[in-house]
This record gives C-alpha cells, structure tokens and sequence, in this order.
C-alpha cells in the first residue's frame, strides 16, 4: 500500500480541533491548516505537537503506570482506525507474508528464551498457533492465566479463534494474532511506523488529561458504553450479546476528542517501545518535559514479574475486549503491559504512524 497524497480531512472533529485549537494557540493561519489537511495520507489524523503528562497515579492505575510525568511530542499523523483485517488481507496479497503465528516454533530458538535445563516440550505442541481467549464455566482463580487462555495450534490472523473461527464477516474488524515482528512487517509495506508509547498515549487522551477516560470518569455516558469492553464477570460472564463478544468492526463506538477510534478497548495495539517502568526514569527526565520520549532497550525489557522467561518486550497500549471494571480497568490512556516481541493473541493488534515534525510553512 503506498500513502495517497492531497485528499481533504473528512471529520469535522479534526477540522473543528485544528481551527480552535491550533488556531487559537500556535498562531497558525487558516491557509496552513488547509494546506495541512490537504496534504493528509488517507485514514490518518494529524496530532498536533504539545506537551502532556503521560502516566498516571490515579486509584485505578497499576503500578507500572507511574511517576506520572512531563512530556513534549511533535507532531505525527496516526490512523483513524486500527489496521483492518480487509487492509492486512491485501498486504498478505500483496507480499506472500507468513505471520508469527502461522510458522511452526523451532525448539532451538525457543530454548535460547528459556531457563537452562527446560525440557522440550511434546512435538505435538511444536506446531503453529497461537493464544486464544476460552471463558471459565464459573469463577476462576484470576491470578492464573491458564484458566482462560490457551494455546490453540491453527489460530492465526485469519482464524482468531482457532480451527473452525474465520474473519469472514469481520473484514472491518481489527486484525488480531499478529506479533509485534508482523506489525513492523506491514508498517514497512504501507511507508508508515509504530507510534512511540508517549505518542499513542497522546493520541489516545484525545486532548483530555485530567479525567480517567478520553470522554469522562465513568464507563458509560447515558446509559451507553464509550468502548468495546467485557461487561459481567470476567472471565466467565459477559452480559453482551453473543454475537459481540470478541473485537467490533472499527468506528463501532465514539471517536475521542481528537477523531480516533478504539484507541479504548476492543484490542490492545503494539508500540515500538522496548518495555520499562515509569519508575526507571531518571529524577531528572521525571520532574522536566523529556522530547520525544523513547522506551528502555531491548536488554532491559524483559518482564520484571517473569524474569526467567528472556523474551523481549514491548509496550502495547488501550485494553481491548477483555478489560472488566471486575477483573481490571486497563482500557485508559495511561495503562500499559510488557507483550513479547513473538507473541500474538486473539485481542491484540495495532495502528501506525507517520512522522512530521512542523505544521507545513506558509
């Protein structure tokens, strides 16, 4: 897919954003906006530059979440959506590529990530697949993953759920069972990257810092969900309908405040930062406004919880699906896990970005 040039910003959320905000604030003339909206790839949004506390401290946040701190970010464009299943579909078409989740695992390679003397396990198990969500049948013990997730050899981008599931009537979902090695791949057919974890958390807030969600403090606004998130009992009862329990077609449920979609909820998206805490920043970089702010190196991403298991990982951001005010209230801007670099499941996808420093002179 190659970046389409000179087509006009169609939200009228961007536009009305661009001329009171970026008018009002950085004296920039309504001719500059036109000839940035003008020059906008297809799908994407631009994303003003300026400054934000990224993190939180907030009851509801998870540890890895804070020091909140003071951060600067240029400008960028970021897709309105999630890359679709329709849009990975042509890039597969496009290139023959074979994602993560469709090889087969190689003994050698996986014991490099293992402690010493790990045990091969079953050649039945060295088969090509993938983790899938399964629902208890009652209350479970939530600390141990194992009671809802599983290895299913044939899930894959084209069938989330396993054997038997397909995307068939889900073009417009997001794709999901795509490793972080996959979403690089695409990003370099389409000519675009990864957003940093201080950019996507930018994007997601939507202009808004101060409240808990892009849209308020509460899950509803009206009696209406504003995301794409489990209701019920997690992980054995889930109050929708059956036939929207897993991802919903993107644009499904309101844009934030700056004319993104789902950057809440439906599925967890990769950035391209090497996993850190907040707490290893520097005194220093905590108290000021870091630029531009990069993630820890691959060396120190591991996961501090699984130490043994030498994995590098990513930050990936948003919650999806399965997030539960019951089991946890990961679906916020500033909340965040470490995924494996290798690793894909059946609620985790991604969006990319394109870089511009500066608004387009005169």
């Amino acid at each position: 897919m190659i970046l389409s040039t000179a087509q006009k910003i169609a939200s009228r959320v961007f536009l009305f954003y661009l001329t009171s905000i970026i008018l009002g604030l950085s004296g920039v003339t309504q001719a500059q906006i036109k000839k940035v909206a003008a020059k906008a790839p297809a799908g994407m949004v631009w994303i003003p530059g300026g400054k934000f506390t990224m993190g939180s401290s907030d009851p509801s946040s998870r540890q890895n979440e804070g020091p909140p701190h003071g951060v600067t970010v240029d400008g960028f464009w970021i897709d309105k959506y999630a890359v679709t299943n329709r849009e990975f579909q042509r890039f597969v078409k496009a290139t023959g590529y074979i994602t993560t989740a469709e090889r087969a695992p190689s003994w050698e390679e996986l014991k490099q990530q293992l402690p010493p003397g790990a045990q091969k396990p079953d050649e039945s198990l060295l088969v090509a697949g993938s983790l899938v969500f399964t629902p208890s049948s009652g209350p479970v013990d939530r600390s141990d993953m194992r009671n809802f997730w599983r290895w299913v050899p044939g899930a894959s981008w084209q069938h989330p759920e396993g054997p038997g599931s397909s995307i068939e009537g889900r073009m417009e979902h997001p794709v999901v069972q795509v490793s972080w090695y996959d979403a690089q791949a695409y990003a370099k057919w389409a000519g675009k990257q990864l957003p940093t974890e201080a950019q996507w958390e930018y994007a997601a807030r939507g202009g808004q810092e101060k409240q808990r969600f892009p849209w308020g403090d509460t899950d509803k606004i009206k009696g209406r969900f504003m995301a794409n998130t489990w209701q019920g009992d997690f992980p054995w009862r889930n109050n929708k309908p059956s036939n929207a329990l897993y991802t919903s077609a993107v644009g499904a449920f309101p844009a934030n405040g700056f004319g993104l979609y789902d950057m809440i909820g439906n599925t967890w998206e990769w950035t391209t930062d090497w996993y850190q805490t907040h707490g290893q920043i520097k005194p220093e970089d905590c108290c000021g406004n870091r630029v531009n702010p990069r993630g820890g190196d691959r060396e120190a991403s591991y996961d501090p919880q699984m130490p043994e298991i030498k994995i590098p990982r990513k930050v990936i951001k948003g919650g999806s699906f399965l997030c539960a005010p019951s089991y946890c209230r990961r679906y916020r801007p500033p909340a965040r896990m470490a995924e494996p670099i290798d690793t894909s499941t059946c609620h985790l996808g991604f969006r990319l970005i394109v870089r511009q420093s500066t608004l387009a002179s005169p």
